[in-house]
């Protein structure tokens, strides 16, 4: 994280509108991928298909090459929750699929993910998905400068328990900026009055990542593949946002 390790990163008011420009590109490709992505399709496909469109609005993919990581997606099936990496294998009816994207524009990162079900899904996989897109939004609706890290954190989790789901301890939100991920972490599980006081003018990529079984994890041999121990079900969304003194706004 570099000379962010221990500081939020601060934009100006040109950082602010370049960031605006690579989330609407970001917002726009998944937009693209939730059209394509259906039975019988690879995640592969929908990787080249990414890569393509963000290449070609001007922007470099965020993921590919970060830390060696080999595709412009993570593409996260069933019981992974994060990282999976786009293989030649046709998605299934009754699936569903993280599709998790960040992009490089002038310098700058932003880092988006959806679920999409893949045709007609079991009522357990439809609701993990509104509950964790729901937690999503109650845990954007309480960032605003001034906020202390563990509101959010508190409000994410909250709403998953309510809704009969839990939070993957493991994985978390951060901040991000001129790096992909840095300081602060945003667990998705905290107190109310703890962590850091996020200040006006940063950005966070907010990520509720929740589990229907097991909140522990276990990686894929493939290195990067982060399933629950106990396969039970997963589901991701995120925004990235500017947090400003009345709230914030959502970049993706």
């Amino acid at each position: 994280m570099g000379k962010y390790d221990h500081t939020f990163q601060i934009f100006t008011e040109e950082q602010i509108e370049s960031l605006r420009e690579g989330g609407k590109i970001l917002h726009d490709c998944l937009e693209m991928l939730s059209e394509l992505t259906k039975p019988g399709v690879t995640t592969l496909e929908l990787d080249q298909a990414a890569e393509a469109f963000i290449r070609d609005h001007g922007a470099e993919p965020g993921f590919k090459g970060y830390n060696d990581f080999p595709a412009t997606l993570c593409t996260s099936v069933d019981d992974i929750c994060v990282h999976g990496i786009p293989s030649d294998e046709e998605l299934r009816e009754g699936e569903i699929v993280g599709v998790d994207c960040g992009v490089l524009y002038k310098d700058l990162y932003t880092d988006s993910c959806v679920t999409l079900a893949l045709g007609n899904i079991s009522g357990e996989k439809r609701r993990i998905m509104d509950a964790t897109y729901d937690s999503l939004c109650m845990g954007i609706d309480i960032v605003r400068a001034g906020v202390r890290v563990g509101n959010i954190s508190s409000a994410i989790h909250k709403k998953l328990l309510e809704r009969g789901f839990d939070a993957v301890r493991a994985l978390t939100g951060h901040g991000l900026g001129d790096t992909l991920h840095q300081f602060p972490d945003i667990p998705n599980s905290g107190q109310v009055g703890a962590g850091a006081v996020i200040p006006e003018g940063t950005i966070l990529a907010i990520e509720p990542i929740s589990t229907a079984g097991s909140t522990d994890i276990r990686e894929d041999p493939d290195g990067w593949s982060l399933h629950t121990k106990d396969g039970a079900v997963s589901a991701h969304f995120e925004h990235t946002v500017l947090v400003t003194g009345q709230g914030c706004e959502i970049l993706t």
